[in-house]
C-alpha cells in the first residue's frame, strides 16, 4: 500500500465521525421541524376559524343594528354572513385537538342555533318597535353567548400554541446540547483514532530521520532499518544505498581531494594579480605567488602577523575589503582610479585596483572572502598620458582661440569698418561658436586638473548670501532671455563658509545653467541655502561637522532614477536631452565640491523637476586663519 493511501486511511475515522454526526443532525432536525409544524398547524386552523366566525357574527350584529333604524326590513341581509359562520363552525367541529375544545365547540353550536333562530324572527318582523324589543330581549343576549363561546375556543387554541411552542423550544435546546455532545465525542474519537494511525504510519519516517541525523553528524555507517514497499521504505532503501556508496567513496577519495587542492592552488598561482583567500574570521587561508612576491605576504609565518611585511596602505585596504564583504554588503567593485592603491614592489611602483567577492557556504551564509588586487599600472599610465595630452591640447588652443575671439569681437563691434547685415549675421554666429569652443576648452582644462589632482584652491571666508547674490547676478540675463524667474532664499543666521569663491561660482554656473536650460518658460528656478550638521567621513561613518547646503531647484521634466547614477560621470548625457554641451559640467562640479571636502547629489522625480544640491564646510570659528 502506498503512503498516500495510508495517510487517507489515517484520516478516515475523523471523516467518518463527521459524516455520522452530520447525517444524524440533519435527520433529527428535519423530524423536529416537521413535527412542530404539524402540531401548530391544527391549532392555527382552529384559531383562524374562530376569528372568521367572530368577524361574521359581528357583521350580522352590525347589520341588525342598521335594520333597527330602517323603516322596512331587508330580506336576505344576513344570508352571506350566516353561511360564512356556518362554514367555519363546521371546520372547527372537524378540528378538535385540545382538551376542553369539544365542550366549547358544542356550546358554540347551541348558542349559534339559538342566535340563528332569534335572527330569523328578527328578520321577519315588519314593525320597528317589535324588532327593537326582540333585539334587546333575545338577539343581543344570544349574540353575547355565541361570542363568548367563540372567544373560549380561540383562547384554548392560542394557549395550546404557546405551550407547544415552549415545548418545541425546550426540545430544540435539548437537541442542541445532545448534538454538541455527540459532535465533541465523535471528534475526540476521530482525532484519537487518526492520531494513533498517523503515529504508527510515521514511525518508519522517524527511523529514517534518526539515520539521516547520524549521517549528518559524520557517522557514515548509519543505516535506516525500515521494512515495507511504500514511499518511506523506498526512501530508506535509497538512503542506505547512498550511505554505502559515500562510505566507499570516502575511503578512496582522499588522494583525489589532495590533487584537486593542488590543482586549485596552481590555478591561482598562475594569475599575475595578487589573490588572497580569507575565512569568516578574517584569517588568511590562501594566497598565490603574486601576492607573496609583490605584497610581501608570508602565509607560512610561524609567529606574528602574516601581513607584517606588507605596505601599510595595502594592509588598510585588505582590512577595509574584508569588513565590507564579511559585513554582508556583497561584492566590492572599485569605482575607478580614485580607489587605486599605490605601493612599492620589488619590480618598482605598482598601482592596484582592489576587488572582493564573498564566498558562500552550502546554506547561503558568507564563509569567507576572495580578494583580488588587479594590476592597473599600465592603464593608469595610459590615463595619465591621455590627461596630459588633453591638458596640452586645450592649453595650446587657448592662445589662438583668444586671438580669434578678439578679432571677431572687433569685427562685430565694427571697429575695423562697417558690416553688411549678412556679414554681421555670419560674424555673430562665428562669435557664438567661438564662445562655445572657449567653454569647452576651459572644461577640458578643469577636467585635466581634477583628474591629475592639481586643483589649486584659494580659500577665504565668505557669506552664503554673497555667493548666492553673485551667482544670481551672473545668470539673471540668461534667465530673463529664457523667460525664467530666478528666486534666492538665504535664511538669516547661517554660518560663513571657507571656500574658493571663484571655483565655487563655476559650480553655481553649471547648476544654474542646466536649471535655466531645462525649465519651461514662465517657471521659477530656486536657489536655497540651509545649514547641515552632518557630513559623511572616511569609511562611510557620519561625523559631526557644520556644513552649509546649497540647492538649485527647477520645474523641468525631471530625471528618471535609472539616469541619476551617471549624472556626475564624464561625458554623460541624459537620453533625449537637447543637443549642446560637453557632458563635463556636473563631473567638474563634483570634483570642485569634493576638493572643498563636500558632497554633491540630486533628487528628482519624472515630471516634477530636479533639485541639485551640494555642501561645503563652514568657516572655522575662534579666529582661525583664512589662509
Amino acid at each position: 500500500m502506498t503512503l498516500r493511501r495510508k495517510l487517507i486511511l489515517a484520516q478516515a475515522p475523523l471523516a467518518l465521525a463527521l459524516v455520522v454526526v452530520g447525517v444524524v443532525s440533519a435527520v433529527v432536525t428535519t423530524r423536529l421541524g416537521e413535527r412542530a409544524r404539524l402540531i401548530l398547524a391544527d391549532n392555527y386552523r382552529s384559531v383562524l376559524a374562530a376569528q372568521r366566525m367572530k368577524e361574521s357574527l359581528e357583521r350580522m350584529d352590525s347589520q341588525a343594528l342598521v335594520m333597527l333604524s330602517a323603516r322596512t326590513p331587508e330580506h336576505g341581509a344576513f344570508q352571506a354572513q350566516r353561511q360564512a359562520f356556518e362554514k367555519e363552525l363546521v371546520v372547527q367541529e372537524g378540528n378538535l385537538t385540545e382538551l376542553g375544545e369539544p365542550e366549547a365547540t358544542a356550546r358554540l353550536r347551541r348558542a349559534w342555533d339559538e342566535y340563528g333562530s332569534a335572527l330569523a324572527r328578527f328578520e321577519r318582523l315588519p314593525d320597528r318597535d317589535t324588532r327593537t324589543e326582540l333585539y334587546f330581549s333575545t338577539l343581543e343576549p344570544a349574540f353575547r353567548r355565541v361570542k363568548s363561546a367563540d372567544d373560549e375556543i380561540l383562547t384554548v387554541n392560542q394557549d395550546a400554541m404557546v405551550r407547544k411552542s415552549d415545548r418545541a423550544e425546550e426540545r430544540a435546546q435539548a437537541f442542541e446540547h445532545t448534538v454538541v455532545a455527540v459532535v465533541v465525542l465523535a471528534l475526540a474519537l476521530g482525532l484519537l483514532a487518526s492520531a494513533l494511525l498517523t503515529t504508527r504510519l510515521l514511525r518508519p519516517l522517524n527511523v529514517v530521520s534518526a539515520a539521516v541525523r547520524r549521517f549528518g553528524e559524520g557517522d557514515l555507517r548509519a543505516r535506516a532499518a525500515v521494512q515495507g514497499s511504500d514511499e518511506i521504505g523506498a526512501v530508506a532503501a535509497e538512503f542506505n544505498r547512498m550511505t554505502e556508496k559515500l562510505e566507499r567513496y570516502r575511503a578512496s577519495s582522499l588522494g583525489e581531494l589532495l590533487q584537486a587542492q593542488q590543482s586549485a592552488q596552481a590555478a591561482i598561482d598562475s594569475l599575475p594579480d595578487p589573490v588572497l583567500l580569507l575565512d569568516a574570521d578574517g584569517e588568511l587561508r590562501g594566497v598565490n605567488t603574486a601576492a607573496s612576491h609583490l605584497l610581501h605576504i608570508d602565509p607560512d609565518r610561524a609567529q606574528g602577523d602574516v601581513f607584517a611585511g606588507a605596505d601599510p596602505g595595502i594592509r588598510a585596504a585588505i582590512d577595509r575589503l574584508r569588513g565590507h564583504v564579511l559585513g554582508g554588503k556583497g561584492a566590492y567593485v572599485p569605482r575607478g582610479f580614485e580607489d587605486a592603491l599605490r605601493t612599492q614592489t620589488p619590480d618598482g611602483e605598482r598601482i592596484f585596483l582592489p576587488r572582493a567577492t564573498p564566498i558562500y557556504g552550502e546554506t547561503g551564509e558568507v564563509t569567507g572572502a576572495a580578494l583580488v588586487l588587479q594590476d592597473a599600472t599600465r592603464l593608469f599610465r595610459f590615463d595619465e598620458l591621455k590627461n596630459d595630452l588633453v591638458a596640452t591640447v586645450a592649453h595650446e588652443f587657448r592662445t589662438p582661440l583668444t586671438s580669434i575671439q578678439m578679432a571677431l569681437h572687433l569685427c562685430t563691434e565694427e571697429v575695423v569698418g562697417p558690416l553688411t547685415p549678412k556679414q554681421a549675421d555670419v560674424l555673430f554666429a562665428a562669435r557664438e561658436d567661438c564662445d562655445r569652443l572657449r567653454v569647452i576648452v576651459d572644461d577640458l582644462l578643469n577636467l585635466s586638473r581634477i583628474e591629475s589632482g592639481r586643483i589649486e584652491l584659494h580659500r577665504r571666508r565668505a557669506t552664503p548670501a554673497e555667493l548666492v547674490d553673485a551667482a544670481v547676478d551672473v545668470h539673471r540675463a540668461a534667465a530673463a532671455q529664457a523667460q525664467v524667474t530666478l528666486r534666492a532664499v538665504v535664511p538669516p543666521g547661517l554660518p560663513d563658509v571657507f571656500v574658493d569663491p571663484d571655483r565655487l561660482q563655476l559650480v553655481f554656473s553649471n547648476l544654474l545653467s542646466n536649471a535655466i536650460r531645462y525649465s519651461p518658460a514662465g517657471s521659477e528656478v530656486w536657489l536655497r541655502v540651509a545649514s547641515d550638521g552632518r557630513v559623511r567621513g572616511e569609511g562611510g561613518r557620519l561625523q559631526s561637522r557644520t556644513m552649509v547646503r546649497f540647492e538649485v531647484a527647477d520645474a523641468g521634466a525631471g530625471i528618471a532614477p535609472a539616469h541619476q547614477a551617471g549624472l556626475f560621470e564624464k561625458f554623460f548625457r541624459v537620453p533625449g536631452s537637447p543637443r549642446g554641451g560637453s557632458g563635463l559640467g556636473l563631473f567638474i562640479s563634483k570634483g570642485l565640491v569634493q576638493a572643498h571636502e563636500g558632497t554633491i547629489g540630486v533628487t528628482s522625480d519624472p515630471g516634477k523637476g530636479a533639485t541639485f544640491w551640494f555642501t561645503v564646510p563652514a568657516a572655522p570659528t575662534g579666529g582661525a586663519s583664512d589662509a
